[in-house]
């Protein structure tokens, strides 16, 4: 099997503020690029083929500190972004309530098929982000990749793995920074620790996202 080490940005602005960043952008914050760098000295003990990174600034900020210390290039790939939320993207939930109420009850409904207008759906997001992931997988078979992306990329992978349902609420935190492995094989799918931020101590981890995206 493939083993996929994936791996989330640092801690952004937006995420501070709890902004919906989706395929917009916010600059990694100072604690987010100590973060990135950490992850770099974490990363250069370990051995792994290549070095894949979504084509987001936030997720290429992140692999570049990793790639400085492993001699890696970074391969970008735009199917790595994170999922697109259309119209709330930039908003708070106040704001994006407040916005449109019916929109905001369909999106927290957890419908996989319903997608705010001018984003992705559950379900469209969720075939993308297997998809490039098992597609990455293949290429490097019975090797270690690791792979810079977006949370809930993560979170795709995580229900690949565990069966989790796309409407139920997912029961692990979403770390910045965090190493989660995922080992891969024609499309069948095993988590190995998820969450492994040890190279930032108690004091550097960071947690934005509460499962109910």
């Amino acid at each position: 099997m493939t083993q996929l080490i994936l791996i989330r940005h640092g801690e952004t602005l937006w995420n501070t503020e709890r902004r919906m960043q989706g395929q917009l952008d916010s600059p990694l914050t100072t604690r987010g690029l100590w973060q990135a760098e950490q992850l770099g000295a974490r990363l250069q003990a370990m051995l792994f083929t290549a070095l894949y990174s979504s084509d987001l600034p936030r997720a290429q900020q992140t692999a570049q500190c990793i790639a400085v210390t492993t001699g890696h290039a970074i391969v970008t790939d735009e199917r790595l972004r994170e999922r697109h939320f259309g119209v709330f993207e930039g908003l708070t939930r106040a704001e994006m309530e407040a916005r449109d109420p019916e929109v905001y009850a369909q999106f927290m409904s957890r419908n996989p098929d319903y997608a705010v207008p001018g984003g992705e759906s559950p379900a469209a997001f969720y075939a993308r982000s297997r998809a490039v992931l098992e597609e990455l997988a293949a290429r490097h078979a019975g090797a270690t990749i690791a792979v810079v992306t977006h949370g809930l990329v993560l979170d795709c992978a995580y229900r690949a793995a565990s069966g989790l349902a796309l409407q139920a609420p997912r029961p692990v935190p979403l770390v910045n920074a965090s190493l989660n492995w995922f080992e891969c094989e024609d499309g069948c799918w095993r988590a190995g620790p998820w969450g492994d931020a040890e190279h930032l101590g108690s004091d550097g981890v960071t947690i934005f996202g509460d499962g109910t995206v």
